[in-house]
């Protein structure tokens, strides 16, 4: 696909204000651009109270509820970025399955342990988390993967695999097309693989993309599960 900019409705969290179109840049797979970012929060710790006034409280809970009743009673589940832990994480610890963070802002990850003293958090980059020397049951990544470079989201979908027993279940969001654009909030390049490509990543590492589902603000999920 060539490199014109299209003009599309995006999920983000927002100002007032702030107009809720953003031009997405389209990209084919060898054309994506690499983002060199040091700051493993990728620009969030900066703005933590920007985004937690802006970020909708109840946005994605109930599309994350809905997957949850596929996983068994009391499931072990990691929840990638969770940032502050609401909403995702409290939907599922309402759900009473048993919760481990990491996210890699500083004081996202202390409003979660504030919030949440007797959960297992971890202040890291999410691929370099300890977590992935445990199994889960689940994985959840809310507004997270698009963050990330090309190739850490890839290597993040091996690490996924890698802690999931056969018929663990993964969802996480990013965009249906092959796209970058400038993060509503810091400015910072987003980047989405791809529906192809995210299919083709996770199918080499042993998983099966089983559906998508675009909720009532836009955002765009898959769902999987380990072969």
């Amino acid at each position: 696909m060539g490199q014109e900019g299209i003009k599309r409705r995006f999920p983000k969290w927002e100002s007032e204000g702030r107009s809720r179109w953003q031009t997405l840049q389209i990209f084919s797979n060898a054309t994506l651009p690499f983002v060199t970012n040091p700051d493993k929060s990728n620009g969030y710790e900066e703005i933590v109270s920007i985004f937690a006034s802006t970020r909708g409280p109840d946005v994605g809970a109930s599309v994350v509820s809905d997957w949850a009743q596929t996983l068994p009673d009391g499931a072990t589940v990691l929840d990638l970025g969770c940032g502050t832990g609401v909403p995702i994480s409290q939907a599922l610890m309402d759900r009473g399955f048993n919760l481990y963070g990491v996210d890699a802002s500083p004081s996202m990850v202390a409003a979660f342990r504030t919030r949440f003293p007797t959960v297992p958090v971890e202040c890291a980059a999410v691929e370099d988390s300890d977590f992935f020397g445990r199994t889960f049951d689940a994985v959840v990544s809310w507004g997270l993967f698009f963050l990330l470079d090309a190739e850490a989201q890839r290597s993040l979908i091996a690490k996924v695999a890698a802690v999931l027993p056969r018929g663990g279940r993964f969802l996480f969001t990013a965009p249906s097309q092959c796209c970058s654009w400038p993060d509503a909030l810091t400015g910072r390049t987003s980047i989405s693989l791809g529906y192809e490509a995210y299919r083709r990543i996770m199918d080499a590492e042993g998983l099966s993309l089983v559906g998508t589902h675009l909720d009532e603000c836009e955002n765009h999920y898959y769902f999987a599960y380990k072969k």
